[in-house]
């Protein structure tokens, strides 16, 4: 479908600009630009990094993320939006916090706590919630934005470990995490080397 919308429309250039776990997204505007030859820059925040006094434990997805937690019951807070629950069914010894933008409408977690609400969310309000609901452990997907980044900052001052998972894995493709390079390279992609 996108190969035909972009031939149809025309398109010289593609900016991908979806969230980095949007992996599907993402492997089909490649796969789009690979067959049509329309230039393509996926343009995406900043991976968070660990910093002075983080305890991190990065991990490659979803199923390790799960094996990381341990086996003596917990309090995790998991951050990482309500299509990916299902897996940590397995460790139901925890007790879980889900922060969700939207209330779920199907089977969650057997042991969970759900709060509704929308970032940006502040360092102090974190902490106060992590403190609140002993939270021992938390998991979050490395989307990066200071928008979420509230929980990785309150976890640091608390000293509490967090999984990161790590952004899946991409086919090669330019990226850039600064809007005034994705203008340049709509104006000059020569300069890009794209």
């Amino acid at each position: 479908g996108l190969v035909r919308y972009l031939k149809a429309e025309a398109i010289t250039h593609l900016v991908d600009a979806t969230h980095p776990f949007a992996a599907g997204m993402s492997r089909n505007a490649i796969a789009a630009c690979t067959q049509t030859d329309v230039p393509l820059l996926a343009y995406q925040r900043a991976p968070w990094h660990a910093g002075p006094g983080d305890n991190w434990l990065p991990v490659a997805d979803m199923d390790a993320a799960v094996a990381a937690l341990p086996d003596v019951p917990a309090r995790v807070f998991l951050a990482i939006g309500k299509q990916n629950l299902t897996g940590f069914a397995a460790k139901p010894q925890h007790h879980y916090l889900l922060r969700l933008v939207d209330a779920p409408t199907g089977k969650i977690l057997s042991d969970c706590t759900v709060l509704v609400a929308r970032g940006p969310f502040t360092p102090e309000g974190d902490r106060a919630l992590l403190t609140e609901h002993r939270i021992s452990h938390i998991v979050a997907k490395n989307s990066g934005g200071s928008g979420a980044e509230a929980k990785l900052l309150a976890a640091r001052s608390l000293g509490l470990p967090v999984i990161p998972i790590n952004r899946p894995d991409l086919p090669p493709r330019k990226v850039v995490t600064d809007l005034a390079d994705v203008m340049a390279w709509l104006s000059h992609p020569a300069d890009l080397g794209v």
